[in-house]
């Protein structure tokens, strides 16, 4: 089963450019990186982060490419776990990767669109800063899960829904935060807010799961 991926170098060269990657985050932004693994407990980060953000931000984009290593290492795995397959390549891995930038570099341009129709760039782009840095903390979570998955034990199916629940935990404390810093807007546009859940935050997540079951 997963002992195979072992004896394959090129997922541990995987491994190893994110933590090369995570290292140069914190290298290039020392401060601003211990901040940042202190986000879930503390809103500082936000607070002073949130208003520094540019357009391209090369501490965000290195985090956010650990990000897609990561996520794409551990559904590698899972897949693997799940359907006990060996056929699965290197080709396949880098299309995980791809789908999966693509999927969440879409989500978040569409969300900008639609700030800037509302005209609400400054509220949308603090909402999206708050949103890619969970995102960015679960690709930091996800480097010594999937060393534990590669090189330590046989996993289990409790595991993996252990795994799974902790990774729900961070999204669902990034959520709690930014609808709490929005609550009196949401409360004034309920049914707005409804509606972008549905639209925005829960219909992708199911095309994207009919998409990896159809194939």
């Amino acid at each position: 089963m997963l002992r195979d991926i072992i004896s394959n170098d090129f997922y541990t060269i995987m491994l190893v450019i994110g933590l090369a990657i995570i290292a140069t985050a914190k290298l290039t932004a020392p401060k601003r990186f211990n901040d940042f693994i202190t986000v879930l407990g503390n809103s500082k980060y936000l607070k002073i982060y949130a208003r520094e953000q540019k357009f391209f931000d090369k501490f965000d984009a290195l985090l956010f490419t650990n990000l897609i290593i990561s996520v794409s290492l551990f559904a590698f795995i899972s897949y693997k776990f799940f359907t006990d397959s060996n056929i699965l390549s290197p080709d396949t891995m880098f299309r995980i990767s791809f789908g999966t930038c693509v999927f969440i570099l879409i989500k978040v341009f569409i969300e900008r669109l639609i700030g800037s129709l509302f005209e609400m760039d400054t509220m949308i782009d603090q909402y999206l800063f708050q949103k890619i840095s969970y995102k960015n903390y679960l690709g930091l979570v996800l480097i010594p899960i999937n060393a534990f998955l590669l090189f330590s034990f046989q996993p289990t199916l409790t595991f993996f829904y252990v795994i799974v629940i902790l990774l729900l935990f961070v999204i669902l404390i990034g959520l709690f935060t930014s609808f709490k810093a929005h609550q009196s807007l949401i409360k004034y546009n309920f049914f707005y807010f409804i509606l972008y859940l549905c639209a925005l935050e829960i219909a992708p997540c199911i095309i994207l799961y009919k998409v990896i079951i159809s194939n």
